[in-house]
């Protein structure tokens, strides 16, 4: 067979470079220091793909040689001469082997673990390398630079093929002992792809569907950014994002729901690469799905294309992106055919999807990619040489943009200082004495009322407040007065965010928002009911330490007329179960500010604040904005020096009912204790004595009075202690109404409190 043969259909190069010198850096890579500027068809957003020293090609010769030469049987000298291949054709040759590596170290992992899933990873191996080695911007040296391009894996369970390039472009978090260690406790490469565990996975993802608006956000806070910071003679916020999706992400509603606003947006930097292998868990995805997906996403205003085959060739996935960042009205939609599972006896079927490969079909891979005789984990030496022309590129590029950004202080020093305080985390020097103070003589509110004087100040102080409602602005009062709507090319810079009635792609995006690590703060308000649409991805940002704020309303049966439907029971309960989430229910409009004093100070843990719709006192006597990061604190006691002999807690708007009821019981001599328990995980986490000078365990007659589920409350009233709650979904009615027909009266109160005293 001529070599001719062996060499892919021409294409336009996509990137080119100037020469290079090899030289040895640190953890026994090969470095490449680039000596010149690195050029391309499109500077800001694409690298290098070929070299033309010849001591490159002679680096090769042996490897390719071996792979890819079958004697002519009119050849006289059996060899090849890589010196008369054309520079692209060489470079094809390269980025074959370097995609047979690849797999062969994703069969090895995954053999060596005894678990995981391969097949998504082999069958879109030449995407991960071409994304790693010819258009992602990034520099492992500094995994967190700033005007890196964004990369997400929605379908997290094709983590091993990041983790791979992770570990060839450089990454000192994913060693190879970390892919030998692959779903091992403890290890840097757990089975899903989690970005507070592995440096250079920039979102959590797992549940299908997640990644797709985590990468929405991503690209919302880039365009958002540029249009806040950028000039016509110094581009400092110029990035992309990409996301990989699969099958099983398509079906999930989330994706749809983020699709349908990416494209609204025009967020013309989003490429969304879409494997399309026909495959899921559970056999082909002919069993549940049919629709045609491009037309889908064409109908949702995306520019789509449809790469036909990638196996052994990845020139038409690079014509493809290098579409995608030509396009600039709309985000892309790339859709490859794939085969999952690729090499193995498993190719596209679903058994490929997950678990491990017999012996004699590891064998027959190896032969297939002529792979015989190397150990595990090997890695042909010239693949971290070829990796790390990347990765000098994106050092090179980092520099630049310092030296832009040195420029960008100079010229425009205000602008400039905005944007540090933003890069520093988003929190300007005295932020806190932005929020309102309210006294007694203020006139009664909802607690939403006093949350939108909060937000509506907090936005004036903190460069980095954006977000917005599920179609509720004007029921959760967030809206930012004075700002504009987020909208291109209208007004990108606007920090309002109009979402529509999508809950749960508000939430991703958010997550998205808040892990783009620009000082970007995000909310996202709806109905508590509704936090029910949203708790995946809540329960994300959690996980993955995004510091979102949840605005959710309406909080409890007090709502009233629009009945069960809308009224939240069991919303707290299971909120305030999910680790690492703050849940906050705020008593008055100076709770209410407390709580956003923590929230926004908490800017690695996300937090829950929980309005009422009902009016409220605006200062409840006894509350304090201050005492609110204790978790729980005392309003009130009449007890002096010695304990009380009754202790009610409350939250919410519960917390006045709770105060009214013991000046009930005060005036008959009763010494009774009011606590706010305005976050139960602030409050369990202080010290043992404060919680014992809060609760006393010697005082064990206590009533707690909140208008929702009461699980949970048992730890805190004790085996003694009365629960005042809501077992049902509540009923349809004028709020009054309903909350005398659960309990919530200072007369039930009262009642119930007596019968406890008297026993």
């Amino acid at each position: 067979m001529a070599i001719s043969s062996l060499l892919f259909t021409p294409h336009l190069p996509l990137f080119t470079t100037k020469p290079f010198l090899y030289h040895k850096t640190r953890s026994n890579r090969t470095s490449i220091s680039v000596q010149s500027e690195l050029r391309s068809a499109n500077p800001s957003h694409t690298s290098t793909s070929h070299v033309s020293r010849p001591d490159h090609k002679l680096s090769w010769r042996d490897e390719l040689q071996q792979v890819f030469h079958q004697p002519d049987k009119d050849s006289t000298t059996g060899g090849i001469d890589l010196e008369d291949i054309d520079e692209e054709s060489f470079q094809r040759l390269i980025d074959k082997r370097c995609v047979d590596n690849v797999r062969m170290l994703i069969v090895d992992a995954v053999q060596n673990a005894k678990a995981g899933h391969p097949g998504m990873a082999l069958g879109l191996a030449e995407v991960g390398y071409c994304l790693y080695r010819h258009v992602l911007r990034y520099n492992p040296r500094n995994p967190t630079w700033f005007n890196r391009d964004r990369f997400v894996l929605s379908a997290g369970h094709g983590c091993l093929l990041q983790y791979v390039c992770l570990h060839l472009a450089g990454f000192d978090s994913v060693q190879l002992e970390d892919l030998r260690r692959l779903c091992k406790l403890g290890s840097r490469t757990p089975g899903h792809p989690e970005n507070t565990v592995t440096d250079g996975i920039e979102v959590t993802t797992g549940p299908l569907g997640q990644g797709v608006p985590n990468a929405v956000g991503l690209a919302l806070a880039e365009a958002h950014l540029a249009a806040r910071f950028n000039k016509p003679d110094c581009t400092i916020v110029d990035h992309r994002t990409y996301c990989i999706m699969g099958d099983g992400c398509a079906m999930e509603g989330i994706s749809h729901e983020a699709a349908s606003l990416a494209a609204h947006w025009k967020l013309h930097k989003l490429t969304l690469i879409y494997d399309d292998n026909h495959n899921t868990i559970d056999g082909p995805t002919t069993l549940a799905f049919s629709e045609d997906i491009s037309t889908r996403f064409k109908a949702l205003g995306w520019n789509t294309i449809t790469v036909d085959n990638t196996q052994g060739d990845i020139s038409s996935f690079k014509d493809a992106i290098s579409a995608a960042i030509n396009e600039t009205g709309k985000p892309t939609f790339i859709r490859v055919k794939t085969l999952i599972g690729r090499l193995s006896e498993k190719e596209g079927t679903s058994k490929a999807h997950h678990g491990t490969f017999d012996e004699a079909d590891v064998r027959k891979m190896r032969e297939k990619v002529k792979w015989n005789n190397r150990e595990p984990f090997n890695v042909i030496p010239m693949v971290y040489r070829e990796m790390q022309i990347q990765a000098n590129h994106g050092e090179t590029l980092e520099r630049e943009w310092h030296s832009k950004l040195d420029y960008f202080r100079n010229k425009y020093p205000k602008e400039a200082a905005e944007f540090e305080v933003l890069l520093n985390g988003g929190l300007p020097t005295d932020w806190e004495s932005c929020l309102p103070k309210w006294s007694a003589s203020d006139p009664v509110d909802a607690t939403r009322g006093y949350s939108e004087k909060c937000v509506n100040q907090l936005v004036k102080a903190l460069p980095g407040l954006i977000g917005g409602s599920a179609d509720l602005a004007s029921s959760n009062k967030v809206y930012l007065h004075g700002y504009q709507d987020f909208s291109q090319p209208e007004s990108p810079w606007g920090r309002n965010i109009r979402y529509g009635v999508r809950e749960h792609a508000m939430a991703g995006i958010s997550n998205g928002i808040a892990l783009h690590k620009s000082g970007l703060i995000p909310f996202a308000a709806t109905f508590l009911i509704f936090s029910d649409y949203m708790k995946n991805s809540m329960r994300l940002s959690a996980l993955s330490h995004a510091g979102v704020l949840y605005i959710l309303t309406h909080d409890s049966i007090g709502l009233g007329e629009d009945g069960p439907t809308h009224q939240p029971v069991e919303q707290l309960a299971g909120l305030r179960a999910v680790p690492r989430l703050l849940v906050f229910r705020p008593a008055d409009g100076n709770e209410t500010a407390g709580a956003y004093r923590v929230a926004i100070k908490s800017r690695d843990v996300p937090s829950v604040i929980s309005l009422s719709r009902q009016k409220v006192a605006a200062n409840v006597e006894g509350t304090l904005a201050t005492e609110v990061e204790q978790g729980g604190y005392i309003v009130s006691d009449n007890s002096g020096k010695s304990l009380p002999e009754l202790i009610l807690i409350g939250t919410g708007s519960e917390l006045c009912l709770c105060e009214g009821s013991a000046n009930v019981l005060r005036k008959e001599g009763w010494k009774v204790r009011v606590v706010s328990l305005v976050c139960w995980q602030l409050f369990d986490r202080q010290p043992a004595e404060y919680k014992e000078h809060v609760l006393p365990s010697g005082v064990t007659k206590r009533v707690s009075v909140e208008a929702g589920s009461p699980m949970g409350w048992r730890e805190y009233v004790g085996g003694e202690g009365v629960v005042i709650g809501v077992d049902t979904f509540g009923a349809s009615g004028a709020y009054l109404d309903t909350f005398k027909k659960f309990g919530f009266t200072e007369e039930n109160v009262v009642k119930v409190a007596k019968s406890l005293l008297h026993q």
